[in-house]
């Protein structure tokens, strides 16, 4: 038996919270609030007298756990949409009615009205209730109640770039979903307001890590193999976006995009093609770049005979990496990975889950479950209990006072005291998630996602990332975008993203003149936070950890999940050194477990064969793809 412990239950036994995913989580609107309140009310954990130590023989020793997740900091929040003073703003659906506690960044009035703090607090003065909401990543024991509300609300509109069929429950609250024909044609009448934002807040799937999948990357590979994929749908990426010289500009990407490109003259389309051939066989080359292994990716693209306005969407759009600090390998490698994930699953090498990067640590979950896993949410635990004798770790001591033992112990990061890491050193990722009223670059079509790499401008900076979300993607309400900022921490998170917002949306203003015409998207809220990562702590690193004791590591800063993948397999195969990892399931019918003759998932199989048939237009099923490809 193994044991794992973790923030929100991932593939483990016993967890703190009430939600799956740890810091992979997703939430709806108030979700994201409650969440928020939590780690409020973290900070004023006082540690209790520690009562488990009475139960430790005197051939054991404990390592004690944290309580406290320190995992998040530096949180803010602002509103900037306008308060519609009403009493009693409720979101559809929602099991609790309570008030959210946000910055309110236009309205001193619509603040006091409902306990909202003015623009100059924290969050961490305030003191309101705020909605307790249960989203798809969290409570199992509502998890029907939730799964009613989200089929016949959420997963009855089928969206595409083209279409969307609106649900019965969008239909009685359309007078406060506006459709793209009255946004441009009623500017005034129809900007969302922070209620709407409440009422509609089921709609939204906020990532509490932003990253996309590659279409060839490892994960993609794993959730096919594993047949975890029939559990997930994605959409298509559709276009990469540059920042230059102030403004934002699509990046010719594919052949076709790059000669039906008006961007690029003739002779920069013949340039760029040649390039990239070369980097798609650069290994076989290497006389070409072996001179140049020394200097960084950016200064040799300047040997190549690229002009400047290329050098610049090959760096940021292509290769997505550091112009200070990669090297001419990393950028070869980081544009021929690219490349090969072209055309896989549509134009852009990227996919994106719907409802949220959460949804992925729950297919996982479900997995599990279905052949045998168990899932403890809401269940805290003391200490490990190590034997003296042996070094190992024997039993966990929960907050009941229980023993669980176990052969492994799977343990994230966030659980270790300060004593067990005292020398561990963190990075921090630095987080923005924006909720905005159009897209950064409109279109003809309002259903775009996209990405777009805001280089850095001072030493010591790192790039800021943005991953562009509309409506089709089942993570934010129609008429609405939402938007991550991400990249790795030099100061608090809104220090290091707020320029970037400045330079891109324009906050949203009471006084705003009627028929003026604003260039940038309105800012309507933003959240800033920082959060650790941990992904490259060596495991030696940690205090006197037993060697059957495994550490796991919470998201990364990077765009895709191979670090996650990779850590995933390495601790599987210490732990069953002989076993191949994430096979291929037997049909759920098949499977007897201890010598029950009762034959679990039977079920499961036929709801999941229903749930794939009705598959959301417009999204890619990975294992119906992959078939028609080959």
């Amino acid at each position: 038996m193994s044991l794992q412990l973790t923030r929100g239950a991932q593939c483990g036994d016993t967890n703190l919270r009430n939600y799956y995913g740890g810091n992979w989580a997703s939430f709806s609107f108030s979700g994201l609030l409650s969440w928020l309140k939590e780690y409020q009310e973290n900070g004023d954990i006082v540690n209790e007298s520690p009562a488990w130590q009475e139960q430790i023989l005197e051939n054991e020793e404990a390592i004690a756990l944290s309580r406290k997740d320190k995992t998040i900091q530096h949180v803010e929040v602002f509103c900037y949409a306008s308060r519609d003073l009403h009493e009693d703003v409720e979101e559809a659906g929602a099991l609790q009615k309570n008030h959210a506690s946000v910055t309110s960044a236009n309205s001193t009035e619509a603040a006091d009205s409902a306990c909202l703090p003015t623009e100059n607090e924290s969050l961490s003065t305030v003191s309101c209730e705020m909605p307790i909401e249960q989203t798809p990543s969290s409570d199992p024991e509502s998890a029907l109640e939730v799964n009613d509300v989200e089929e016949t609300g959420e997963k009855e509109n089928h969206c595409d770039d083209k279409t969307c069929v609106p649900s019965i429950s969008e239909e009685k609250s359309s007078e406060n979903v506006p459709t793209a024909e009255d946004i441009t044609e009623q500017p005034k009448k129809n900007r969302i307001t922070y209620s709407q934002i409440i009422k509609e807040g089921r709609r939204f799937n906020i990532d509490l890590v932003s990253k996309l999948l590659y279409s060839r990357g490892l994960l993609i590979d794993l959730l096919i193999k594993s047949n975890v994929s029939r559990y997930a749908e994605f959409k298509n990426i559709t276009r990469i976006l540059a920042f230059r010289e102030g403004r934002v500009e699509q990046v010719p990407c594919s052949r076709a995009d790059v000669f039906n490109s008006k961007q690029l003259t003739m002779v920069e389309k013949r340039m760029l093609m040649k390039f990239l051939t070369f980097c798609m066989e650069y290994e076989e080359h290497p006389d070409e770049y072996k001179a140049y292994e020394e200097i960084t990716f950016s200064e040799y693209l300047k040997t190549q005979k690229l002009t400047p306005n290329l050098q610049y969407f090959v760096l940021h759009s292509i290769a997505m990496i550091s112009e200070r600090a990669s090297s001419t390998i990393d950028g070869l490698k980081a544009t021929k990975n690219f490349l090969c994930c072209l055309g896989r699953y549509g134009n852009t090498p990227f996919l994106f889950p719907l409802y949220g990067q959460g949804e992925l640590p729950q297919c996982f979950c479900r997995m599990c479950a279905v052949f045998g896993g168990i899932y403890c949410l809401r269940h805290s635990v003391q200490c490990l209990v190590v034997d003296k004798e042996s070094g190992k770790c024997k039993a966990i001591i929960d907050q009941f006072g229980q023993r669980i033992m176990s052969k492994h112990f799977l343990v994230e990061d966030s659980y270790f005291s300060e004593n067990t890491c005292s020398h561990v050193q963190y990075r921090q990722i630095s987080r923005a998630v924006l909720i905005t009223d159009r897209s950064v670059l409109q279109t003809d079509s309002d259903q775009q996602i996209s990405i777009l790499t805001v280089p850095a401008e001072e030493p010591g900076t790192s790039a800021v990332r943005i991953i562009e979300l509309c409506s089709s993607t089942m993570t934010c309400m129609k008429g609405t975008y939402l938007v991550h900022l991400t990249c790795t921490s030099s100061e608090t998170a809104r220090g290091d993203l707020e320029p970037v917002v400045q330079k891109l949306f324009t906050p949203y203003a009471e006084t705003e003149i009627e028929n003026e015409e604003i260039e940038k998207p309105r800012l309507l809220w933003a959240l800033y936070f920082n959060m650790r990562d941990s992904s490259d702590v060596s495991r030696n690193s940690y205090n006197d950890l037993p060697s059957n004791v495994y550490v796991c590591s919470g998201p990364d800063c990077g765009l895709g999940n191979d670090n996650a993948v990779k850590q995933a397999e390495t601790v599987f195969q210490q732990i069953c050194p002989n076993e191949d990892f994430c096979p291929p399931p037997p049909n759920p019918e098949d499977i007897i477990l201890d010598g029950d003759s009762l034959q679990p998932g039977a079920s499961e199989s036929s709801a999941v064969s229903e749930a794939n048939s009705e598959t959301l237009e417009g999204s890619t099923n990975l294992q119906n793809s992959e078939e028609a490809s080959e």
